[in-house]
């Protein structure tokens, strides 16, 4: 058993050069053409509706632009759909107070756009304080020519 294992690990570490190079080799993305900064442009436009719509509390942006399969994973983990969304900015339960977005990125992929980005927030949730730095992810999907949101994923950060 133990030799079994050796070999296992001497042929995980032969391997890691070969994964190495393979890291090294990345070529870099070709230039974004008008087209795709143009969507990009819209995108960033959402996500800035998006934040002013949160602290807002606009329960009408959300209905307009949550796809009806929209899922969000909370900090703790817990799955919110657009039902769960448009209640809690409807009853004023969830509050913020600032929600400052840095170190955005927009990757496009045709009629879906992907967002990665930090926020550093104020707010509470049921009276609790939930302030401090996150990331996020948000997936926007293009449909019938409207930007929806599909997806939403916050993690805590330090």
């Amino acid at each position: 058993m133990l030799n079994k294992c050796a070999a296992l690990l001497l042929l995980a570490c032969a391997a890691l050069p070969a994964f190495s190079a393979q890291h090294v080799a990345v070529h870099p993305r070709p230039p974004i053409d008008s087209a795709e900064q143009a969507t990009i442009r819209e995108i960033v436009d959402m996500e800035r509706q998006a934040r002013e719509a949160s602290l807002r509390r606009d329960a009408d942006f959300s209905q307009r632009t949550l796809a009806e399969d929209y899922v969000a994973i909370t900090p703790l983990g817990q799955v919110t759909t657009k039902k769960d969304t448009l209640s809690a900015r409807k009853s004023g339960q969830l509050r913020y107070e600032s929600i400052d977005i840095s170190d955005m990125v927009v990757r496009v992929y045709g009629d879906t756009a992907v967002v990665t980005a930090r926020a550093d927030v104020k707010g509470h949730q049921l009276g609790e304080d939930f302030s401090g730095p996150y990331r996020y992810t948000r997936v926007w999907v293009r449909r019938g020519g409207h930007w929806q949101a599909v997806s939403y994923q916050a993690t805590v950060t330090q």
